[in-house]
């Protein structure tokens, strides 16, 4: 069964959709200029509403540990998901003791990561597009076809212009071992919908 994260939830009616349809990870942006930021202290009355459920992650731009100690004084996460270099990514692995997940843009073989990476696993999706203002979650599709030939030496998440619509092709084609969906299940910027989540996790399933 395809793992889930509905990531950049902000919302109880977002957490508690997720958390009732099985995801797997519930994701917290802690990166301001994301329109889906939650503070710390945001996160933590959220994932307070059920105990248990999916696990928490925490998603960083290239943080300082300080950040990422101000966020763990508020809230308990279960993995650190990080844009960062791998050097940056292995240290913060070390220094706090938790899983990490190092966010990759893909759009050619020469961009896979080298094997042998200090970390846990990756989230992959498409590079940003010119002008971004942020290194990831753009809504742009991962070419699925270069990502048919990925077989890394960690677990993975395929990100980037997923929706309800089209995961079970995206997983389908890539043989991903699961998925990471934020816009795709957004009736506006930052604005989840509890339908969608329930449809995307459906779909995801297997069941759509």
């Amino acid at each position: 069964m395809s793992l889930v994260k509905i990531c950049g939830i902000n919302s109880a009616a977002a957490f508690d959709a997720a958390w009732e349809a099985g995801a797997d990870y519930i994701g917290f942006v802690f990166f301001p200029p994301s329109p889906r930021y939650v503070t710390p202290a945001q996160a933590a009355s959220l994932s307070a509403r059920q105990a248990g459920g999916p696990l928490r992650v925490g998603l960083f731009v290239n943080p300082d540990e300080a950040q990422i100690e101000t966020v763990l004084r508020a809230i308990r996460l279960d993995i650190l998901q990080l844009h960062a270099i791998p050097e940056l990514a292995a240290a913060l692995r070390a220094r706090f003791g938790l899983p990490v997940w190092r966010q990759l843009g893909v759009a050619a073989e020469e961009d896979f990561p080298a094997p042998g990476e200090e970390v846990d696993g990756y989230v992959v999706e498409a590079k940003p597009p010119p002008g971004a203002t942020r290194p990831g979650g753009n809504a742009v599709r991962a070419d699925w076809d270069l990502l048919a030939r990925f077989r890394p030496d960690k677990p993975w998440l395929l990100a980037g212009g997923l929706t309800p619509e089209n995961v079970a092709a995206a997983l389908a084609r890539t043989h991903a071992p699961g998925v990471d969906v934020s816009s795709g299940v957004e009736h506006a910027p930052g604005q989840k919908s509890p339908d969608l989540i329930r449809a995307f996790i459906h779909a995801a399933r297997g069941h759509g």
